[in-house]
């Protein structure tokens, strides 16, 4: 048994009502789903039809299963789609062990899947959820069909200057420190100020996208644990690119046998573009798009080109 799978424990998934004021997009469906030790919300987009294989989403640092929303109805005719909140994300509640590491992010999915029975299914993740799917994929290659990267937070030996701050929030006290000095920061202005770090062109956003990111951004802040699950996870990205030997990342990314699609973006400001190169010869079956204008979450701002991507991967699958 890999150290990302319960311990012996293969528990039915329960549903619980949603009461969040989380927003779901035309045409999505949110749900609770109640494991051992976690609480998990999945945002899920209703497939065309019956008997497609299953996908799952995974979001990055500070992100939330919305982040995939764009993504999820170009290809509602070719998978099952869901998207999962990370514990302490979104509108799930932190995990009772508190265990914010890539490693207890992995096992929160893996218990998810196990309890579902939805495996083998195409995973997606993005930034820090790249990170946690591809760790999946390592120790549990029985839960994945194919595996779509999008910027994964894979350990960088140089890191990109305008990466740094968000690195600090795992030192102690920065957080709290950053809190203090941004209270009249109003839900507009910290949202603004995530888009120009995440997008390559903020400008692309929508009206209509910036108000329920603004939304989504006003829920964030009204929850007391919101702080403390950015610094936990940050920091247990930092303690991920520390690891070495058969736990260390790059050396997983080795072991992943699913066929692997790449997507990096040019403009990225969190994980460099520089890395594309890495990655492609790490992933041993692995395909790379590169988006010379996207920034750091490609499935938001060019997700026809991402859903393109999984399309030529599942075409060299057999579609399945």
């Amino acid at each position: 048994m890999s150290s990302t799978e319960l311990p012996g424990v293969r528990a039915a998934a329960a549903a619980v009502p949603t009461v969040s004021v989380v927003r779901a997009a035309e045409g999505e469906e949110l749900r609770s789903v109640a494991l051992p030790g976690l609480t998990l919300t999945v945002r899920r987009r209703p497939p065309e039809r019956t008997g497609l294989p299953p996908a799952l989403f995974v979001h990055g640092l500070g992100g939330s299963s919305q982040n995939w929303s764009a993504l999820m109805p170009l290809l509602q005719d070719v998978v099952d789609g869901e998207a999962l909140d990370l514990p302490g994300f979104g509108d799930s509640p932190p995990p009772d062990d508190g265990n914010y590491s890539v490693t207890g992010h992995a096992r929160a999915v893996i218990r998810f899947l196990d309890a579902a029975e939805r495996g083998p299914v195409h995973l997606f993740g993005n930034s820090l959820g790249g990170a946690v799917v591809t760790r999946v994929a390592a120790v549990r290659s029985d839960l994945v069909r194919t595996l779509t990267l999008v910027s994964p937070a894979l350990p960088e030996i140089r890191v990109q200057r305008t990466a740094v701050p968000t690195g600090l929030l795992a030192v102690p006290g920065v957080v709290t420190l950053f809190a203090r000095m941004t209270r009249d920061w109003s839900a507009e202005d910290r949202t603004r100020g995530v888009m120009a770090l995440c997008y390559g062109d903020p400008a692309r956003v929508s009206e209509a996208g910036f108000r329920a990111a603004v939304a989504e951004m006003e829920h964030r802040q009204g929850l007391p644990y919101f702080w403390d699950a950015m610094a936990r996870s940050a920091r247990g990205i930092v303690d991920a690119y520390t690891l070495g030997g058969q736990h260390g990342l790059w050396r997983q990314a080795e072991r992943v046998l699913a066929p692997t699609q790449l997507v990096y973006g040019g403009r990225d400001q969190l994980v460099s573009y520089r890395m594309a190169r890495r990655a492609s010869a790490a992933f041993r079956d692995s395909r790379l798009l590169t988006l010379p204008d996207a920034g750091h979450v490609a499935m938001m701002e060019y997700p026809e080109a991402v859903a393109q991507a999984f399309r030529d991967l599942l075409d060299e699958c057999g579609g399945s």
